[in-house]
């Protein structure tokens, strides 16, 4: 598989490591994890699961079926196959997650990797996220010089989202740069305290 591919087998592999799951619930489960905008379709997922079948790393949960009904009765609708990991898969889902060369650096499969943290080793996630903020660092460089030099030669509207893709880029960094320390001192992320609800006469609810 391409590196696409590679993030795909990634996030079903990860999923499917935490339980079991059928197809529509999978396909909703990967999308969250690509982000917002980058929906997946069943054309995509499928193939996919299929290779992994022929592979042996999914086997396909079939127990929970109905059974067949006589014409005309109702009922006669058909489960959903569920999807689980095999041996094989396990030691595949290891071995991808477990990397950390430069394709675990990249736009399109950071993502997924960061996901699956929990999955990894304190220096396996310190290399993903140093070698993450080097790469945007490259590129904060390249973008601003640039910038410079292009700056009287493009309409306002370019410079704005120029500016937009900066402001991004140097918060991710901000962002990666505490996690970098977190990992170090061996803390994981902080979880933000759940919101307070509020009640329909305006005064909040602990």
């Amino acid at each position: 598989m391409g590196k696409r591919g590679d993030t795909l087998e990634l996030a079903v592999l990860g999923l499917l490591h935490e339980a079991p799951m059928h197809g529509y619930e999978l396909r909703k489960r990967v999308t969250a994890l690509l982000g917002w905008g980058r929906a997946l379709s069943y054309g995509s997922l499928y193939p996919c699961l299929k290779q992994m079948l022929r592979d042996q790393l999914l086997s396909e949960d079939t127990a929970h079926l109905e059974a067949p009904v006589a014409p005309g009765a109702r009922g006669g609708r058909r489960g959903k196959i569920v999807y689980k990991l095999t041996a094989d898969g396990k030691e595949r889902f290891a071995s991808l997650v477990s990397a950390a060369g430069p394709s675990a650096w990249e736009d399109d499969s950071f993502g997924v990797r960061f996901a699956f943290f929990g999955s990894t080793t304190r220096e396996t996630r310190l290399r993903i996220l140093e070698g993450r903020r080097t790469r945007l660092e490259e590129r904060l460089e390249a973008v601003r010089a640039s910038l410079a030099r292009s700056r009287e030669r493009v309409d306002a509207y370019t410079l704005e989202l120029q500016r937009h893709g900066l402001e991004s880029a140097e918060r991710e960094v901000s962002w990666l740069t505490e996690l970098i320390d977190s990992e170090r001192f061996g803390q994981a992320p902080s979880t933000p305290a759940e919101p307070r609800r509020v009640q329909t006469n305006g005064s909040e609810e602990s």
